[in-house]
């Protein structure tokens, strides 16, 4: 059965395995990874799993241009699966191109519904938050994820162009 995990230090080697699948160059939603962070040492690895920790708090300051974020890993039988984020508020970036919640599964545990499951999960976090409308922003052409904002009640604003090309653009209202 799958779990929302906070990331832990326990999982490196697991989370390393995830990572690795995805191969490089590939872009790893949902788990706030940034081109500075170092993973692979131990100490790399739990330096950036405090900084996700930290960034979860709305109580410690964050980076210029950041938001109070929660991040969550998909994990079954200590195995990563995936990772989900929620950020608390947008700012004016976040509702421009990439909303409130961002999430990917990797290649081998894609099709088994998960996405799904962990969106209704974290839908469930936003409303605890106070969030009342989610945005959520996907590829144009990523059928799957489209699918899967769909199958929890998003409802398509339209098609933006943004960076990283055209995005879909969904509401969710909680």
């Amino acid at each position: 059965m799958p779990e929302l995990l906070a990331p832990t230090v326990r999982l490196h080697a697991a989370w390393l395995e995830a990572h690795d699948e995805w191969g490089p160059g590939l872009h790893e939603d949902g788990f706030g990874l940034r081109s500075t962070d170092e993973v692979r040492s131990p100490e790399g690895f739990a330096a950036w799993v405090t900084r996700l920790a930290d960034q979860s708090d709305p109580a410690k300051p964050l980076d210029a241009g950041r938001v109070p974020c929660t991040y969550l890993w998909i994990a079954e039988d200590d195995r990563v699966l995936g990772g989900i984020a929620l950020r608390h508020e947008l700012n004016d970036h976040l509702l421009w191109a990439a909303g409130h919640i961002g999430y990917g599964i990797r290649p081998s545990a894609r099709r088994r519904g998960l996405a799904t499951w962990a969106l209704g999960r974290m839908l469930a976090h936003a409303r605890a938050l106070g969030v009342d409308r989610v945005l959520l922003v996907c590829e144009a052409g990523n059928d799957a994820s489209s699918t899967t904002v769909e199958r929890c009640g998003g409802v398509l604003e339209g098609i933006r162009d943004t960076d990283l090309g055209p995005a879909r653009r969904y509401w969710i209202t909680l």
